[in-house]
């Protein structure tokens, strides 16, 4: 297996993680918060759907992330 393979599957374990930067903390909240407001407003079957669209959407996120670190 290719080097950032072992890395991505946490078989190889980075010191520090980049993802401590004031932007992306800051964007990680509000998309919380956002997500809070909607769930908010949503009948139990509208929360479940959206589940599922959120599910697929890390799902897909996972799969692109992943394509792109191999380059």
């Amino acid at each position: 297996m290719k080097i950032l393979e072992e890395f991505w599957y946490g078989n190889i374990e980075p010191p520090e993680y980049g993802t401590s930067s004031k932007e992306y903390k800051k964007l990680q909240e509000m998309i919380c918060r956002k997500e809070e407001k909607l769930r908010a407003t949503m009948s139990d079957e509208q929360k479940a759907v959206f589940e599922k669209y959120i599910d697929c959407i890390r799902e897909f996120q996972t799969i692109t992330d992943y394509l792109i670190y191999l380059k």
